[in-house]
């Protein structure tokens, strides 16, 4: 399933909410009678994309985000992987290897979520951005994706709740707005699992100011690690996304109770963020807005509930213009983790989605079930609405599988399908082992595209001329 972005420069129509809320139900309930599996669409032979009038498809058309000037819009998501080590230092083995095979010159990457602070980690083996071995092992890898004439942003991350204790520092319990538990169970680093514990609630004085600064630390490592611009986790269930639901925030301050209230913590982070990644390139330089967003709206991940998902995000996309932000990234949620999201969990309605994107008037990013019909036609959608709205739309798993994607698409050559129980592992196998088209099987395809484009030898040039962008 997909969701395209339309666009607009101006505010909305408002239904009544009973009526808004049916238009949702309905919306829904229409993606999930047509839910598929998604594999068969991409087989490019039976599902080719097409080309926008006599040119290039969209997928391939030029766009700027920030100081960047994309050559193509197929993006790598932000995709846990597992390969740290564990202390949370990238592996010098096996990181600039894995992001370098997925660089393509003028092409842009998110990194895997990358930990402010050790009171922001769970999960073992992932990385983090608060230490110098952690920075210093970070520097060959944004050299290796800059070596492709590639973008690199990293993407910050805090947990919150979904964490456990052996993860803390001095063992603390994990932190959140309120102190109410996720439901379920956390892998612990010896392997063995416990439930999630109560987390402890932050306090507005000292702990969330202090937060808020581990932010604009992270930032300022981040560009000192050598990243093009970062990206700030607000998605998911994560810490941000705690704060802006009342599901899981039940705070009574300042941080809690009303929208602009639990809105509060996110805003103070984007202030800090913008500003030091400005102070840490020059203000004057070109990537001084390269800062972007991550956001799951209507997503159930993590226990994320809220009484009015609608009215939260109406309030802070029309803020957001104000900012000049890079980007924003949406995650309609049809992926979670290694599997894929039952038609009983899938939350995100396409259309009230699409109305929420069209307030922000920046460059939107898309992930989460798309293959490349969907996601070129989600590309020209936004680019007919008046005014056009410029969309990139991220990859994840099948990623994982095809290091040259964007090559692939192009060219319609053979996806080869992921194998999930390598996601997680702290190996190279399922990670930089992943097979590249060989010369022989791009002049290959090469040789049939001339034949089908006999008549049209510009557009044969401009294949010609991105595949020599796109392959390694």
């Amino acid at each position: 399933m997909s969701a395209t972005a339309g666009s607009s420069g101006g505010s909305f129509g408002v239904k009544p909410e009973d009526d808004y809320q049916q238009n949702v139900k309905s919306t829904f309930e229409a993606r999930m009678s047509s839910y598929t599996d998604q594999s068969q669409f991409w087989d490019l032979s039976k599902h080719p994309i097409s080309a926008s009038g006599d040119g290039l498809p969209a997928l391939f058309t030029p766009m700027t985000v920030g100081g960047c000037h994309l050559s193509h819009r197929i993006l790598l998501a932000p995709l846990t992987r597992m390969r740290a080590t564990s202390e949370r230092v990238p592996c010098i083995e096996l990181f600039p290897n894995y992001y370098q095979q997925r660089a393509t010159k003028g092409g842009l990457l998110i990194s895997e979520s990358t930990s402010i602070s050790q009171q922001g980690t769970a999960y073992f083996r992932t990385p983090g951005i608060y230490t110098d071995d952690q920075i210093e092992a970070w520097k060959p890898v944004t050299k290796a994706v800059r070596d492709r004439g590639a973008f690199f942003f990293l993407q910050l991350w805090h947990v919150g709740r979904v964490s456990h204790s052996q993860f803390q520092p001095d063992a603390q319990p994990p932190v959140a707005p309120s102190p109410i538990a996720l439901p379920g169970s956390v892998r612990l680093p010896d392997g063995s699992t416990a439930l999630y514990e109560v987390p402890r609630q932050l306090t507005a004085d000292e702990e969330i100011p202090a937060i808020v600064e581990d932010y604009r630390r992270a930032t300022l490592k981040s560009a000192e690690a050598g990243f093009d611009g970062v990206e700030i986790q607000a998605a998911n269930g994560y810490l941000i996304d705690q704060f802006f639901h009342d599901g899981s925030n039940t705070r009574t301050d300042s941080y809690g109770g009303s929208v602009e209230n639990r809105c509060r913590f996110f805003f103070e982070i984007l202030d800090v963020v913008t500003q030091a990644w400005k102070e840490a390139v020059g203000s004057s330089s070109p990537h001084a807005g390269n800062v972007g967003i991550r956001f799951s709206p209507f997503g159930t991940y993590n226990a994320m509930s809220d009484s009015n998902e609608t009215e939260l995000f109406r309030y802070i996309m029309p803020k957001l213009n104000d900012y000049r932000l890079a980007y924003i990234h949406i995650n309609d949620q049809r992926a979670a983790g290694s599997s894929t999201l039952s038609k009983t969990t899938q939350t995100c309605p396409a259309d009230p989605l699409r109305e929420l994107c069209r307030i922000f008037r920046g460059p939107l990013i898309l992930a989460g079930g798309y293959y490349p019909v969907s996601a070129n036609e989600a590309i020209l959608t936004a680019a007919q609405q008046e005014p056009s709205q410029e969309v990139a739309v991220a990859f994840g798993r099948v990623y994982i599988s095809n290091p040259d994607l964007p090559l692939r698409v192009l060219l319609g050559a053979p996806i080869v399908h992921y194998d999930r129980s390598t996601f997680y592992t702290h190996e190279s196998v399922g990670y930089t082992d992943q097979p590249f088209l060989t010369e022989e099987e791009i002049q290959a395809r090469l040789d049939t595209i001339r034949e089908e484009l006999e008549d049209n030898p510009k557009l044969f040039a401009d294949i010609q001329a991105l595949v020599k962008l796109l392959k390694h």
